[in-house]
């Protein structure tokens, strides 16, 4: 008989846990929660208790009657999902169908794999855990309170507005933040600056800038080009005299270890990738990849978190490591010691290799290039953070031109310490230690020494808006204002992008219009839920929940009584948006009335209030500032195809179901086709491609562009990657309470992996 039933959620993990465990351990796999809340009412029983109503999630039927007759032969099962709230939900209810939670007639282990190295899971099995209730009751009173907004507030909006709008309790704050940073940007009034700099020369090369930065001891402050004249003349008459010399040695330490946001905010600043890729793409690092003799290993550790600590066999291994690599200089007399974020689950490690000793450059020929990439940025920023100090040399040199002074600056590196191996890249409109000191390379200079000018600059600069969110700075935004969880930051930004409230445009994220009336429409309502530090709190009580401190059923009720009655005013309240319109400006070219900014089934469009006495319909832009510009319907954005019918480019247009490509010849040439994916249709007889469309109703889903003939349809968006399990040419994208998900869309092939 074996020894005991060990469940994972990933049936990736298995392979790996199994190859360490051997036969006296049968390992399954969940394949995420097997129980979850109705998807098609609220599923919490409000008057009693705010109880909820769990039910085996559509398609698990078959994996729990498995994980069934596996545990029928077992006495000990060891439960080992995530080792987080999420992970801790999932053991909760596969313990309560397979009779533990009270039954005796199981015992139930909670195992927590933390990295998947034979060395952790041998000793994680050992050393098992009870179930945490508490941690189980966060998560579940996270999920109803979402569920309570999600599931209340979007009937609202389906009537106010348009069918098929969310809202969500931390994904509408996301939106509103990037719908703020917009407007700042929209009401930003640029004001004009000059500089004046002096080119400068002492008795040996090489010449240097020193910029003009007081006049009678007082900030120089230059706002046109009649001050910044001025300065350049004297400056042109005038004598120069080095006033004093200040040489400072500057050490800068390595940044610590990746957490789940820092993780994604670097991989998205150095590699591009989105935050869902990243997590993607770590998930499987996590879980194992195959290294040939060695077997499938877990390279990483568990990417989840938000802690820095580091295990102390991990450190010592580093520094280890570091004096053999780079030499007993770089390695610190004592381990750094790094601050976790507010409320960090410190029981968790932060993100680094499961052995130092496994160099990227030993592994590439297993990893793909985005995995080798991923890999490689962990790996240095964690034997980094270990390293010395930077060090390097600040002078900065006075100079005295009559009444004013200038000042030149320039940085020479000691010690490269870390930056030999890793230097964090920054945010746009940041700037590093050197950065900020000036690179510029300054000659031997002693106090009173007399230069001589080569030539005087002055440049016209203009204050900039504060810049548009990426990925990384959102996340950072996020992060910073206790929003959100690691669990729960790539979900987000993929939800606001796939509900169309936020759109991608060169690595930036631009609010859509449709985001900016549904957050004005919240905000006007739903002011605390809207609110980031509301929000932030909730995050707090919930972690209260987990340390028992609190109890759950005391955070749902004092949030429901407040959101109920807010609810009800927005049913009777809220804007008529479907009906009525967003007013603009604008004035109907046909009659002269103004025109409402509408929302129909593929998008915004301006149409006449007039309606229906005038029918005159236009789509729009907007401009800078945010004012609204009719666009001319003959105008169309080109496509890069061509029609195969006449050869003319062909441009996108829009119709009742979506966007679609026309003919720029009509009407001579009628001939349309719709927008592809790019992704194959998973038909093998076909030989299609599935195109975006959308159902009567307005929901979006993916069909093959061969239609009728091929009639094969998916409601997930479609991501070209063959499914490692049956082969399938694509697999499929699909939200999941807060974790995205890619499946297979095949019947019968039940692989699916975390984003």
């Amino acid at each position: 008989m074996n020894k005991g039933l060990v469940i994972v959620e990933s049936p990736t993990k298995v392979r790996t846990i199994k190859r360490y465990l051997g036969n006296n351990f049968e390992v399954k796999a969940s394949l995420g929660h097997i129980k979850d809340l109705p998807p098609k009412n609220l599923g919490v029983d409000i008057e009693n208790d705010f109880s909820p109503k769990y039910e085996i999630i559509r398609g698990k039927a078959k994996v729990l009657k498995e994980l069934k007759t596996a545990a029928s032969g077992v006495e000990d099962i060891y439960l080992a999902p995530d080792p987080d709230r999420e992970g801790e939900a999932i053991a909760w209810h596969i313990a309560d169908e397979l009779g533990g939670n009270g039954k005796k007639t199981k015992r139930f282990h909670r195992v927590l794999f933390r990295e998947l190295t034979e060395k952790a899971i041998k000793e994680a099995i050992k050393a098992p855990v009870e179930l945490d209730k508490n941690r189980f009751e966060s998560q579940q009173a996270r999920r109803i309170l979402d569920r309570l907004v999600g599931y209340q507030i979007s009937p609202v909006l389906w009537d106010k507005v348009r069918r098929g709008l969310s809202a969500g309790r931390v994904q509408s704050v996301a939106v509103r933040i990037i719908c703020d940073r917009e407007r700042q940007i929209q009401a930003f009034v640029p004001e004009e600056y000059w500089t004046v700099h002096a080119r400068l020369k002492a008795g040996l090369p090489p010449e240097f800038l020193a910029k003009a930065v007081a006049r009678d001891g007082k900030k120089l402050s230059l706002t046109n080009k009649e001050a910044a004249d001025e300065v350049v003349s004297f400056l042109k008459g005038a004598d120069f005299k080095v006033k004093k010399i200040q040489t400072k040695e500057k050490k800068r330490g390595p940044a610590p270890p990746f957490i789940t946001s820092t993780l994604q905010q670097e991989a998205a600043r150095r590699l591009r990738f989105s935050a869902k890729k990243t997590m993607t793409i770590a998930q499987m690092l996590y879980e194992g990849v195959d290294l040939g003799k060695e077997g499938p290993i877990g390279l990483i550790t568990y990417m989840r978190t938000d802690s820095t600590r580091l295990a102390d066999e991990a450190v010592k291994a580093a520094r280890a490591f570091i004096k053999d690599g780079f030499g007993q200089a770089y390695v610190p007399a004592r381990a750094p010691s790094y601050k976790n974020a507010r409320a960090a689950q410190d029981a968790h490690e932060a993100i680094r290799p499961t052995s130092v000793l496994r160099t990227p450059e030993m592994i590439a020929a297993h990893l793909t290039k985005d995995a080798l990439a991923l890999y490689d940025l962990i790996w240095k920023r964690f034997v980094a953070s270990q390293m010395a100090p930077a060090a390097m040399d600040q002078t900065q040199v006075d100079i005295e031109a009559g009444p004013y002074m200038l000042r030149a600056t320039g940085t020479v590196m000691k010690f490269p310490g870390f930056t030999t191996l890793y230097s964090e890249k920054k945010d746009e409109g940041e700037t590093n230690l050197i950065d900020e000191a000036g690179s510029a390379e300054l000659p031997r200079l002693s106090e009173k020494e007399v230069l001589s000018l080569a030539c005087v600059i002055p440049k016209q600069h203009f204050t900039q808006p504060p810049p548009r969110f990426s990925e990384a700075s959102l996340i950072k935004t996020l992060e910073e204002n206790g929003i959100g969880r690691p669990s729960t930051y790539a979900a987000i930004l993929s939800t606001i992008q796939e509900k169309e409230y936020v759109r991608m445009e060169q690595g930036h994220l631009l609010p859509t219009e449709l985001g900016f009336v549904v957050t004005d429409l919240l905000v006007g309502h739903f002011t605390e839920i809207l609110d980031t530090g509301f929000t932030a709190d909730m995050e707090r009580r919930l972690d209260e929940i987990e340390e028992g401190k609190i109890s759950w059923l005391e955070v749902l009720s004092g949030f429901y009584g407040p959101f109920k009655q807010r609810l009800d005013s927005a049913k009777a309240g809220m804007k008529q948006v479907k009906r009525l319109g967003v007013t603009t400006d604008v004035r109907c070219d046909k009659c002269g009335a103004p025109m409402v900014i509408k929302y129909g089934r593929s998008g915004e469009f301006l149409a006449c209030s007039g309606y229906p006495e005038c029918k005159n319909t236009s789509d729009f832009k907007r401009d800078e500032k945010g004012i609204v510009i009719p666009v001319d319907k003959k105008e169309a954005a080109v496509s890069s195809e061509t029609c195969p019918k006449c050869g003319r480019p062909m441009v996108v247009k829009r119709g009742r179901f979506g966007e679609f490509l026309a003919c720029s010849g009509y009407p001579e040439c009628k001939s349309t086709k719709p927008i592809t994916t790019g992704a194959p249709c998973p038909n093998p007889a076909c030989g299609g491609e599935l195109v975006k469309k959308r159902s009567k109703t307005g929901r979006v889903f993916y069909g093959c562009n061969k239609y009728p003939e091929c009639q094969y349809m998916v409601w997930d968006e479609p991501v070209k990657e063959a499914c490692p399990e049956c082969g399938s040419p694509i697999l499929v994208a699909k939200i999941t309470k807060d974790k995205k998900v890619l499946r297979c869309p095949v019947k019968g092939c039940n692989y699916k992996r975390e984003m």
